[in-house]
């Protein structure tokens, strides 16, 4: 449970990245760290209870993640060029 609660910590650290990062790429990162230990935490917690039902919760997130970074990335690229 110790685990649990310094996942939260580092979480709040991340936030905290997201809110002042000079970047767009700063904050993009933050926001993937942050999915990184949700998916973590929910991990945690399936094997606590052990329910593997939230298994299958955390990588329909890692996919949702993944596929929400690879879109804002092209968006941001393409918006950085100037074209498509």
């Amino acid at each position: 449970m110790y685990l649990l609660w310094v996942m939260l910590a580092y979480l709040a650290l991340c936030i905290i990245r997201i809110i002042k990062g000079t970047s767009i790429w700063d904050k993009l990162l933050g926001l993937n760290i942050i999915y990184t230990k949700v998916i973590i935490i929910i991990v945690i917690f399936a094997s606590f209870h052990g329910k593997a039902y939230y298994l299958d919760f955390a990588i329909v997130c890692i996919l949702l993640a993944f596929i929400s970074t690879f879109f804002t990335t092209r968006f941001l690229l393409g918006r950085e060029k100037g074209g498509n």
